[in-house]
């Protein structure tokens, strides 16, 4: 299909494929590549570094090798890879999928990633290095809810947006309040998050609850047979300290809890299996808040097939 039939009014088609971690969104993705012949752009926040493999989830070298896969392994664990880098880098791969007249599949899990990509991203003030700087070390000293009491005083229309364990954004977020005196909720607002550079279907994978936890606890299980422990360590050993954003999320925190004496290995595979059905919870409550997601479970594939058919040729 030409790239003129793919687009309106100069917008460009993309499939968006949401949803919790565990519900089944890269098999979808898979599928909808090879029928309809796509490539995947990952919106996963970790999937972007090298070297977590197994804690990320990423796809397999073999799926890779039959469908091109964009945003996998482009930075390395001590990188401040971040939404606006994501944004960036995404719309590179767009123009390089439509180029070779390909359908675009943006598929994963990180809400913001997601955002940021279809709708335009706030850049906000600059970074005050030496202000974050010492936020940081207030939240080392005192604890992240310090930092999060503060910001629900200043902002607490973000203090409602963030998770009161998410460090980077409640740092951010106070650092763009005390640069400008004004919170950043406000500098998002006025953004409005609306830009059209595409024509975008959303749908989202969802399963029951008890079929989605079966599915998290069957995923932890594979990794911790995959690895991921070594992997943790591999991680630790390369220099990759305990203190990164990347080494503080799923999987490798709690095994590092059990590498650092903290956690025996069951309670670091209790804990992650906890960890990881919060994190599915939030995610859910962030996509349902799109009015414009379809939701279908995995096995509803035939009729996301026709949905997205007829989306790619109208």
């Amino acid at each position: 299909m030409s790239n003129v039939a793919r687009r309106k009014q100069g917008r460009i088609k993309v499939v968006s494929i949401v949803g919790p971690t565990a519900a089944g969104k890269s098999m979808i993705a898979m599928e909808l590549a090879r029928r309809l012949g796509g490539e995947i752009i990952s919106a996963d926040s970790m999937q972007v570094y090298r070297h977590m493999d197994i804690g990320t989830a990423k796809p397999s070298l073999k799926d890779r090798s039959e469908i091109p896969h964009h945003l996998i392994d482009v930075a390395n664990p001590d990188e401040d890879y971040n939404a606006a880098r994501f944004r960036q880098d995404a719309l590179k791969a767009t123009e390089l999928i439509a180029g070779r007249g390909k359908r675009i599949i943006l598929a994963g899990g990180t809400g913001l990633y997601v955002r940021a990509f279809l709708s335009g991203i706030f850049e906000g003030p600059g970074k005050d290095s030496l202000l974050r700087e010492r936020l940081e070390k207030e939240a080392a000293v005192h604890g992240k809810s310090y930092l999060y009491d503060r910001l629900s005083e200043v902002d607490p229309v973000s203090a409602k947006r963030i998770h009161p364990n998410h460090i980077s954004r409640i740092t951010r977020a106070l650092e763009v309040y005390y640069s400008t005196g004004r919170p950043i909720s406000e500098f998002q607002s006025e953004h409005g998050f609306a830009e059209d550079r595409f024509e975008a279907l959303k749908f989202g994978v969802i399963k029951t609850r008890n079929e989605l936890y079966d599915a998290i606890e069957q995923r932890v299980q594979a990794m911790m047979r995959d690895g991921l422990l070594k992997e943790t360590e591999t991680l630790l050993s390369l220099g990759y300290g305990p203190g990164l954003k990347s080494m503080r999320s799923l999987g490798y925190k709690e095994m590092t809890g059990h590498i650092e004496g903290r956690l025996t290995l069951d309670e670091a595979i209790s804990e992650l299996k906890k960890n990881t059905r919060n994190y599915a919870k939030r995610q859910i409550t962030w996509f349902k808040k799109d009015k414009d997601v379809k939701w279908f479970f995995p096995e509803d594939l035939p009729a996301i097939t026709e949905t997205v058919k007829e989306f790619f040729t109208r």
